[in-house]
C-alpha cells in the first residue's frame, strides 16, 4: 500500500460511520473522516445508473476534501458508495465498501459484507457474521469487586417494529426476580420512546443511564463487567456489539418473531442463536456467550486481501 492512511466517507449516520472506523482500526490504519452527500434529490438514483455504465462524476455529491495520499477510500451506507468509487479513482487508491452495496456494481476492490445480507460468493467479498464494531470501554461505570452485575440495554422503535412497552415491563419484572442478588445496570438509547422511559423509571436500578438526559454510551463497560446482558431486538449494531466483546451471556428481549421474517435483524438473530452467541429470552436464561472475534476475522481473511497488490 502507498500509505497507512485511509479516507473514510461519512453519511452522518453513527451506525455506518462506526463500522468504517472499526474497519480502519482492525486494519491498523490511521484515517481522515469526511462528510459526503448527494447535492440534490434524485442524484442518488442517477448514481445507480451512472455506476452501471461506469461513469463517475464528482458533480453528483459534495465532499469537503483536502489534498492527501490514501491507501484506500472506505465507507458504509448507500449514501457513500458512489462517492467512494469516484474518489478512489481520482486518488488512484483502493475502494472498500462495508456492508453489501446493493444497487451498485459489486466490483469494489474489497467488500466486507454481513452474512445476513446474503452476499454472493465473489473473490472480492469477505462475508462476516456481524456488523463491524471496535469496542473500547470508557470507565463510565465502576463495579465493586464483591458484587455481581447484569445489564439491560434498551433500544427503541425502528423500521423493523415498534417497541412493546407492556411486554418489556413484564420481561424486566421477570428478570429482576431471576437475579435478586445482582446489581442491575440499565441504559436507554437515542431511539427510546418517552413512554418507555417513564415505564423504566418505575424500577430501581443500581445505575440507570437515560440517554435523553445523560447522552453517554456505557454499553462497552456493561459488556466488560456484566454476567448477563439483556438486549432489546431492534438494532443489528447493538446485537453485534454484544456478541463480539466481553464474557457476558447475551439474552434478547421482546419478541423477534414479531419482526418481518425476511428482515436482516431477524436473520442476524437466528444466525447468532444457532452459533450459541445469544438466547431469545423466554422467562428463562441460557448460557450463551460464544463470542465472534472480529480481530481474528481480519487477521485470517481481510488484512492480507486488503494489502495484496490487487484484490
Amino acid at each position: 500500500m502507498k500509505t497507512k492512511r485511509l479516507l473514510i466517507l461519512s453519511d452522518g449516520k453513527p451506525g455506518h460511520v462506526n463500522q468504517s472506523i472499526a474497519c480502519a482500526k482492525y486494519l491498523g490504519y490511521e484515517y481522515d473522516l469526511k462528510m459526503v452527500s448527494f447535492k440534490q434529490t434524485g442524484r442518488k438514483a442517477l448514481s445507480y445508473l451512472l455506476d452501471r455504465i461506469g461513469v463517475y462524476s464528482d458533480n453528483l455529491f459534495t465532499a469537503d476534501l483536502q489534498p492527501g495520499e490514501y491507501g484506500a477510500v472506505v465507507s458504509t451506507g448507500s449514501g457513500t458508495y458512489y462517492a467512494n468509487r469516484t474518489l478512489a479513482k481520482q486518488l488512484n487508491c483502493r475502494s472498500v465498501a462495508v456492508m453489501l452495496p446493493k444497487s451498485y456494481r459489486l466490483d469494489f476492490d474489497l467488500i466486507i459484507a454481513q452474512q445476513h445480507d446474503n452476499p454472493p460468493p465473489l473473490a472480492n467479498i469477505v462475508s462476516v457474521p456481524i456488523n463491524l464494531s471496535y469496542i473500547e470501554p470508557q470507565g463510565l461505570v465502576t463495579p465493586h469487586a464483591a458484587d455481581r452485575y447484569i445489564a439491560l440495554i434498551i433500544g427503541g422503535d425502528s423500521r423493523h417494529a415498534q417497541m412493546d412497552g407492556a411486554l418489556l415491563k413484564q420481561q424486566i419484572t421477570k428478570i429482576l426476580t431471576l437475579f435478586p442478588e445482582h446489581k442491575v445496570w440499565m441504559t436507554t438509547s437515542p431511539r427510546t420512546p418517552e413512554s418507555v422511559e417513564r415505564m423504566l423509571r418505575q424500577f430501581s436500578f443500581s445505575r440507570a443511564v437515560y440517554y435523553s438526559q445523560e447522552p453517554i454510551n456505557p454499553i462497552p463497560d456493561y459488556l466488560q463487567y456484566c454476567e448477563y446482558i439483556f438486549l432489546t431486538a431492534d438494532s443489528t449494531s447493538m446485537v453485534s456489539e454484544a456478541v463480539s466483546f466481553g464474557r457476558s451471556y447475551v439474552e434478547i428481549l421482546l419478541a423477534p418473531q414479531s419482526l418481518p421474517e425476511k428482515s436482516k435483524l431477524n436473520r442476524l438473530i437466528r444466525i447468532l442463536a444457532a452459533k450459541n452467541c445469544l438466547h431469545l429470552f423466554d422467562g428463562t436464561c441460557a448460557a450463551c456467550r460464544n463470542k465472534i472475534s472480529l480481530a481474528d476475522i481480519f487477521n485470517r481473511q481481510i488484512i492480507e486481501k486488503f494489502e495484496s497488490e490487487r484484490v
